[in-house]
This record gives C-alpha cells, sequence and structure tokens, in this order.
C-alpha cells in the first residue's frame, strides 16, 4: 500500500524537479498536442505566458439506447454536461485553470474545479519527450441528499472534495502522429461501498494529423480496481474518439465518448455508460485563447 502514497508524491513533486533546458535557442519539435486537453484529459500542452483560453465544453445525451434514438434526436435533447471555464498561462510552463460544471447527477453536480499544470520537459534534438505534471481539485456545492446510503448525503464538508493528479508523457513521431500516456491518481473522500477511495488509471492517447488544420484523436482511460470493488457491470472504462479542428485563436473539437462526466475525477473513476448498449454521446469544445500584451 505504501506504493500509492511514492506514487502520489511522484506526481505532485516530480515535475518540479525534472527540469528540462527551455532556452530560446533550443530547437523545439512542433507541439504534440493542438491544445491542452486531448478528448477528456489534458494533454501534455500548457498555454503560454500571459494567454487565457476560455473553454466550452458540451456533453449531449446517449445517442442510442434506451435513453437514445430518434425520440431524443440521437442524445440532442439531453444535456449529459457542460463546463465553462476560464485558464491562464503564468510562465510558458506553467498555467493554471478554474471551471464550473453542472455534473450528471451520478453521483455529483454543481461542480467546481480548480488545477495547477507544471510542464518539465519539452521535447527536442536532445530530448525524446515531453512531460508535465497536473494536480487539480474538484468540490460539489449541490444540495444534500437525506438518504444516508447515497454518496451525495455528505455527512461532511470534506466529504464534497475530490483530488487527481497526473502525469502526461508525450512524444510526437514525424510531422502527422503524436503518443501519450497518462498515469493517473484519484482521490474521492467519501465512495460508495462498492467503490474504493483511491483509484490509480493508466490514460493513453494517439493523434494523427492529416491536414493542416485536422486531425483525429483517440483517448483511453483504464481505472484499476482493488479485489471486490468496482465491478465491471456498474464502473466503465472511458473511451473517447475526436475530431480537431484549429483555427486562428480558436480549437474546435467534435467528440463521441462514453464519459457523460467533464473532468478527471468525473470521467476516469464516474463512468457508468457502456459503449456495447449505445450509451455514448456527442460532445464539442471551444477554446478561445487571448494574449495580453507585455507592456
Amino acid at each position: 500500500m505504501k506504493f500509492k502514497y511514492i506514487y502520489f508524491f511522484l506526481i505532485c513533486f516530480g515535475p518540479l524537479v525534472l527540469f528540462g533546458q527551455t532556452e530560446e535557442e533550443e530547437e523545439f519539435i512542433p507541439k504534440t498536442f493542438t491544445s491542452t486537453r486531448i478528448v477528456c484529459g489534458h494533454s501534455v500542452e500548457t498555454l503560454p505566458e500571459r494567454t487565457m483560453d476560455f473553454r466550452i465544453e458540451h456533453r449531449f445525451g446517449d445517442m442510442f439506447g434506451v435513453n437514445g434514438g430518434v425520440q431524443n434526436m440521437f442524445g440532442f435533447d439531453n444535456l449529459a454536461d457542460i463546463r465553462i471555464a476560464l485558464e491562464y498561462g503564468v510562465t510558458n510552463d506553467l498555467m493554471l485553470g478554474f471551471g464550473r460544471s453542472k455534473g450528471t447527477n451520478t453521483p455529483f453536480r454543481s461542480l467546481l474545479d480548480g488545477f495547477v499544470k507544471y510542464r518539465a520537459l519539452r521535447q527536442n534534438k536532445d530530448c525524446p519527450i515531453s512531460l508535465t505534471g497536473t494536480t487539480g481539485v474538484t468540490f460539489s456545492y449541490m444540495t444534500a441528499s437525506n438518504d444516508i446510503s447515497q454518496v451525495n448525503h455528505f455527512p461532511k464538508i470534506k466529504h464534497r472534495f475530490a483530488y487527481f493528479s497526473q502525469m502526461n508523457i508525450a512524444r510526437r513521431f514525424g510531422e502527422r502522429f503524436s503518443a501519450a500516456l497518462m498515469p493517473t491518481y484519484i482521490h474521492q473522500n467519501y465512495v460508495a461501498a462498492d467503490d474504493q477511495n483511491n483509484v490509480f488509471a493508466l490514460g493513453a492517447a494517439l493523434r494523427a494529423k492529416f491536414t493542416q488544420r485536422f486531425a483525429l484523436v483517440a483517448e483511453y482511460y483504464h481505472a484499476f480496481a482493488s479485489k471486490g470493488n468496482r465491478p465491471s457491470e456498474i464502473y466503465k472504462q472511458s473511451l473517447a474518439f475526436a475530431l480537431e479542428w484549429a483555427t486562428f485563436g480558436h480549437t474546435f473539437t467534435i467528440n463521441v465518448t462514453n464519459a457523460p462526466g467533464i473532468g478527471e475525477t468525473q470521467f476516469v473513476n464516474n463512468t457508468y455508460s457502456d459503449w456495447l448498449k449505445g450509451q455514448f454521446r456527442l460532445g464539442f469544445c471551444v477554446a478561445r485563447k487571448f494574449e495580453f500584451d507585455n507592456h
């Protein structure tokens, strides 16, 4: 059990000691991913210094299955989740973010989130990978349930908090292909009887650029369970595909995923939708960057 504490320490503080050279004369490889996000989760990228990113993320309802189909316009009549956020590049390697999500009601809604992200290594001719570390917190201010058996009963204020820490290791291969691994650690202060407070997950992603502005992306997170917890008939793994479109100042993403929730503490360990039952949905993200003059 000591491993989880060692891993948590490395996730939080490893990037602060693994400094890579960032002098301007270095020959950097172009961006590994277009945005600071891949599909659901973070990418290895950070915002440039004094740049603000305004983000709107939206998830519709199930396209098929018992809650989808033509009567619900293949999910367009339903809203699974929405997040509005502001994120800011403090330096070229350090960024902060704050957002508000509706939440999915299973088990949480009315969510506030914040995170810190730091890039420790940047791929160049002398370094084969890029590396960032991200840590964040989520707080639910939803009305507590009167049912004491429910996770959202919230006996104490601390039970409204969940946390995540992540390392993102990525490499760009030539002009068109990128890959990433995202070891992730989730901690929830209050969980159901069949769940666990601490969840380790391993994410993986691939990106294929096919024109100057368009790319296809795939992302998968596998959450590992302790024996007897997180039964597979209830808890599912997050799988997502997306089409990226980069324009001047905007990044637009259209995605399909079985994860209704937005944010690591939601989609990594609180995904209950099954692709095989048609429980996947369309979503989109619009990100608009604003650069502030240094003078």
